[in-house]
């Protein structure tokens, strides 16, 4: 097939509402798409169409839900409802003819024996929401999980946590993310990977000592001098960890929950020091390993449970360990929209609980004098200073230290708690996703 043509709009309709059905039954997205990449036989060309139909979709997915119970007078079989939430995305904000939208929403539906019985109720229901798309749209959105496209549960949690800021906070997962590269200082200047930039035509915003927002946001693969892994994708927020993590040459550095590897890259890149980067699962820490194989880093990967060092540790402690946590999420959003409709709200509990196991755990691994640096990709505070609050009560030798630097798009939680709160933001001089922080040194005996 070839790689410049794309396959039939129905077709790729079709694969992806089979990845959002994949994710309404609480599979993560990328893994969906993946699985309707295999499934289906698309040209190369229609992958990324595919995924920015399924991505779209997701953003607004509450709202398609509740559009869907108004229209339909009984609830569908699961492919059916995938298809039609797919569709409906498309019609909130049309890129196409809405009849082209639903002329292809009935191929699809044709085209698949698990759908085909239901191509009238796909036409009907479609063409329904056509003849009063105003209407339909204002009773949804009096629903705040369809308003905000949030689960009820999320909106309750933010509301607590950010009285004032929590609709700022939900409206920044609409936003799509930048592309942000971080630039390998050890191998060029980024003054110097901006200006092969420029040189190509790339348009650059400079928003951290190794951070570029680049546009268009095209392939990496066709970034200058990303097989020479000169270049990683990392949001900015999240380039802050190996930058607070005080670095030095010669340390020995853990980096815990490490993959998918960019912070362990991060940390190469920032000193010469001798890494171990621990994650639970051998799969992902191969993504590890395939990343700093690309830039010519080297550390020591171990495959292991944060929470039991006893089966993986040495012995030898740490000068340094970064505790990059499991967590909701809840800080990319914008970044990750299939998060908030994966996570249950028991789920805070439970990776609290894990939290804290985590960060007991590797305590006693950090020397006397050594830093532990504390963080989630969350806004949450049950993941953040709930978290550190509680830690430092029960370890009376650690002492949370000031972090480097400041930014007016983070809370410094001090009526709060501990840490350092970064908020999503998109401002021209700082775009990141959402991360809390805190680094806490061992006190000397």
């Amino acid at each position: 097939m070839s790689t410049t043509l794309r396959s039939a709009l129905a077709d790729e309709m079709r694969s992806a509402a089979q990845a959002l059905g994949a994710l309404a039954a609480g599979e993560r997205l990328d893994y969906a798409l993946e699985q309707a990449e295999h499934d289906h036989d698309l040209a190369p060309a229609s992958r990324p169409v595919v995924r920015d139909l399924a991505y779209s979709a997701t953003r607004v997915l509450g709202l398609c839900q509740a559009l869907a119970r108004g229209l339909n007078m009984r609830e569908p079989a699961a492919p059916v409802a995938a298809l039609q939430w797919l569709a409906l995305s498309q019609l909130i904000a049309p890129q196409r003819h809405p009849a082209t939208i639903v002329n292809q929403a009935v191929r699809a539906a044709r085209a698949d024996p698990q759908t085909e019985g239901a191509a009238g109720f796909i036409n009907a229901t479609l063409r329904a929401f056509l003849r009063s798309p105003a209407a339909l749209l204002d009773a949804a959105r009096r629903h705040p999980e369809a308003r905000w496209n949030h689960p009820d549960w999320w909106l309750d949690v933010l509301r607590i946590d950010y009285p004032n800021a929590w609709q700022a906070i939900t409206e920044s997962a609409d936003w799509h993310p930048p592309l942000t590269l971080r630039v390998n200082r050890r191998r060029i200047a980024l003054a110097d990977y901006v200006a092969r930039l420029e040189a190509q035509g790339y348009t650059c915003r400079v928003v951290g000592p190794a951070a570029v927002i680049v546009e268009p946001a095209g392939s990496v693969l066709a970034l200058p001098g990303w097989a020479e892994g000169l270049v990683s994708v990392q949001d900015e927020g999240a380039q802050r960890a190996a930058l607070w993590l005080d670095l030095q040459d010669g340390q020995r550095v853990l980096d815990a929950c490490a993959a998918p590897g960019g912070k362990s890259a991060h940390i190469l890149e920032e000193a010469a020091v001798h890494l171990t980067a621990l994650d639970l699962k051998p799969r992902r820490l191969e993504r590890v390993r395939e990343g700093l194989e690309r830039l010519g880093l080297a550390g020591t990967l171990l495959c292991g449970d944060a929470a039991t060092p006893r089966r993986w540790w040495d012995r030898v402690p740490f000068d340094r360990i970064l505790v990059d946590a499991p967590c909701t999420a809840s800080g990319i959003v914008r970044r990750a929209p299939d998060s908030r409709w994966l996570r249950r709200r028991g789920d805070l509990t439970t990776l609290a609980a894990a939290q804290t196991r985590i960060i007991d755990a590797l305590w006693p691994l950090l020397k006397p004098g050594g830093k532990l640096l504390y963080a989630t990709c969350s806004v949450f505070r049950a993941e953040g200073q709930d978290i550190i609050e509680s830690f430092l009560k029960r370890h009376k030798d650690a002492r949370e230290l000031a972090l480097p630097g400041g930014s007016h798009a983070a809370v410094r939680t001090d009526s709060l708690g501990p840490g350092f709160q970064l908020l999503p933001t998109s401002m021209p001089s700082e775009d990141h996703d959402g991360f809390f922080y805190c680094l806490i040194e061992k006190r000397r005996p």
